[in-house]
């Protein structure tokens, strides 16, 4: 064991599946993946720890020769008069790598082996297992056979709604504007390699530079809010959606860039606006958590397993930790219950840790904003430590330590 092996979804999380499932012995693995373009131009950014990188490393899931670009302090910034770049409430050590999502998904699907069955354009529309096995059923109206299957189907996964279909992604009430611009270079008052979050009342504004796809780097910036009531968006984004670019009314993207026109400091404000409104998209933020990563021959990994609002730092980082885990099970061997049991162990609860960090995180920077200009280093820093637990090391923020079998 194992023997044939599906893998629903060929993002991050499902190419770190099927890496793991090989290298723990599947005898066969296939990946349906329901996009057809490349995944690979798709160009927000990525955060990583760098000790989270450097296990990962270790473990065999990245190295350096996947393009980053480097982030050393975080800035909290607040509009202040004609500062360019806003005032510095706060500086903070930040050692993470920044990846544009394409760049790393790219180096992934290329640790894929070459025997691996990837197939894109491919949308399963349902699973069902028995004690035999699971049968996988096809968009097409097919339908094929597999000893297991891994659900890397991120957070509308039907993998997930065949374990637990009372199980619901919970919206947040908030969303998160995400887009890229030119890099025309550091402000003048900060460092290249600085990440700034730029706070104003009812939320912040997150930018860093990424290193994408041909080259060059670019401005990676994704500002949470409330959604504004306007004409042409309804603000229904409770059952699990997205509005990628070309789905955003004139009215919406207006009443957005008015809020970064009003309340970000001129510099950034600037680099925002440069971003061609076509381009730019809204995640609404969700967050989910599952009773078990494994039931029977069903796993699940990634977001399709737990959903944790990006103020985390950690959800690229626990797609690929999940990978880890379910090879460590592969590995152990025994019967498909003790596969399953020795991957649960561990993952549930640390994805329930997660999901908790970014719902305090969330209700800190979003929901209920503190007075931002009022605030000294040493009042940011007590506010940040009450938000990760009394102490930000250990809190979970970045990801929590991998745990090596």
């Amino acid at each position: 064991m194992p023997g044939g092996v599906a893998v629903i979804g060929g993002s991050i999380a499902g190419c770190a599946a099927a890496l793991a499932a090989v290298r723990g012995g599947a005898e066969k693995v296939t990946v349906f993946e329901r996009a057809a373009g490349e995944l690979r131009v798709r160009g927000t950014g990525i955060g990583m720890h760098k000790d989270r990188f450097t296990e990962l490393a270790a473990a065999g899931y990245v190295d350096e020769d996947m393009p980053w670009a480097p982030m050393n302090r975080r800035l909290w910034t607040v509009a202040d008069g004609s500062r360019r770049g806003g005032r510095a409430i706060a500086v903070q050590p930040f050692p993470f790598r920044a990846y544009a999502w394409g760049t790393l998904w790219s180096a992934l699907r290329e640790r894929v082996p070459a025997g691996t069955d990837y197939r894109p354009d491919a949308v399963v529309r349902g699973v069902e297992q028995d004690a035999d096995g699971v049968t996988v059923r096809l968009g097409d109206g097919g339908s094929e056979r597999f000893d297991a299957v891994i659900g890397a189907d991120g957070y509308r996964s039907v993998v997930r709604e065949a374990m637990f279909d009372d199980v619901k992604p919970h919206y947040a009430g908030y969303v998160g504007w995400r887009g890229t611009s030119p890099d025309t270079g550091p402000c003048p008052e900060f460092q290249q390699d600085d990440c700034h979050v730029a706070v104003f009342p009812g939320g912040h504004c997150m930018l860093y530079r990424i290193t994408v796809p041909g080259g060059g780097t670019r401005l990676n910036w994704v500002l949470y809010t409330v959604p504004p009531e306007v004409p042409g968006f309804s603000g229904d984004l409770t059952s699990a959606t997205s509005l990628p670019p070309g789905r955003l009314s004139a009215d919406l993207t207006t009443a957005l860039r008015t809020l970064v026109s009003t309340h970000m400091p001129p510099y950034w404000a600037e680099q925002i606006l440069a971003a061609p409104p076509e381009t730019t998209f809204i995640q609404p933020i969700y967050d989910l958590e599952v009773p078990r990563y494994a039931s029977g021959r069903l796993l699940l990994a990634g977001d399709a397993a737990t959903i944790a609002r990006p103020h985390t730092g950690g959800g690229s980082v626990k797609a690929l930790q999940d990978a880890y885990a379910l090879e460590q099970a592969w590995r152990a061997g025994g019967s498909w219950a003790e596969i399953t049991a020795a991957y649960d162990e561990g993952r549930t609860a640390l994805g329930a840790q997660l999901v908790a960090l970014g719902r305090r995180l969330g209700h800190a920077q979003v929901e209920h904003t503190p007075d931002w200009a009022a605030m000294q280093e040493a009042d940011l820093d007590a506010w940040w430590a009450a938000q990760n637990g009394g102490s930000a090391a250990g809190s979970g923020f970045g990801g929590t330590a991998l745990r090596r079998g």
